[in-house]
């Protein structure tokens, strides 16, 4: 008996039937749209783990008594690390049962949904998307910490050097600043330095690193935007009057 008599022998002994072209194209369109769903979930984690690391200034940050990675790790959100790992696991097991997966190397798989995540989340991050989501993420996630309150607490310190807030008025002599605690603070920073990008003026939120010198008084040797890293060098230092 040759192979094509077998092969008819096994199909009527287990009654197979041939199924209908709809159910091709739909898993194959099922395939390609859970590729495309985890990609996408994969990306929108990528875009708020680089919002985070923008967050961090990391010339001030090896100031702190812990380790440069230690203090890195107290703000990268481990939960979107997870989505993102996640995200790339499922993409790759899409992607290797699509029509084609078979031909894919592991290597390749993994290639091909890692640069996609990458791709579409630094678009939507630079398109300011990935703020958004992080913020609506901790209003609607009681058990979620943002990005925000994880720097007010590492910028929250002022017996260790560290202090963030609002600038409430300005003279040549000093800083009027309040902290996210609604703490009042007297900032002298006539031998700080700070980016020229930065304004020292009411309503901008500042991080400054130095020394406590009083209940309320604080002097400051470096002064930075709250927002993210600058991007340009430090302002050299000035005298209050000038």
């Amino acid at each position: 008996m040759n192979t094509a008599h077998k092969l008819v022998k096994q199909i009527k002994s287990r009654h197979i039937e041939p199924r209908p072209q709809w159910q091709y194209t739909a898993l194959k369109w099922a395939v390609w749209t859970g590729f495309g769903l985890t990609v996408l979930i994969g990306a929108l984690a990528f875009s708020v783990i680089l919002f985070t690391i923008q967050q961090v200034d990391f010339r001030l940050l090896q100031h702190f008594g812990h380790s440069l990675l230690e203090g890195l790790l107290s703000l990268l959100p481990l939960i979107w690390i997870s989505f993102l790992a996640l995200a790339l696991m499922l993409s790759m097991y899409t992607l290797r049962y699509s029509e084609r997966g078979y031909k894919f190397t592991l290597a390749r798989l993994a290639g091909y949904s890692t640069a996609f995540s990458i791709l579409l989340g630094t678009a939507f991050f630079i398109s300011g998307g990935a703020q958004q989501l992080e913020q609506a993420f901790a209003i609607r996630v009681d058990l979620y910490q943002s990005v925000q309150e994880k720097k007010e607490q590492l910028w929250n310190r002022p017996e260790e050097g560290y202090l963030g807030g609002t600038i409430v008025s300005v003279t040549p002599e000093a800083l009027q600043v309040e902290d996210f605690d609604g703490q009042a603070w007297t900032i002298d920073y006539a031998n700080a330095d700070w980016p020229p990008r930065i304004q020292l003026e009411p309503g901008e939120q500042v991080k400054l690193s130095g020394e406590k010198t009083g209940a309320a008084r604080f002097e400051a040797t470096f002064i930075r935007p709250w927002g993210g890293q600058p991007l340009n060098g430090p302002r050299p230092k000035m005298s209050p009057k000038e």
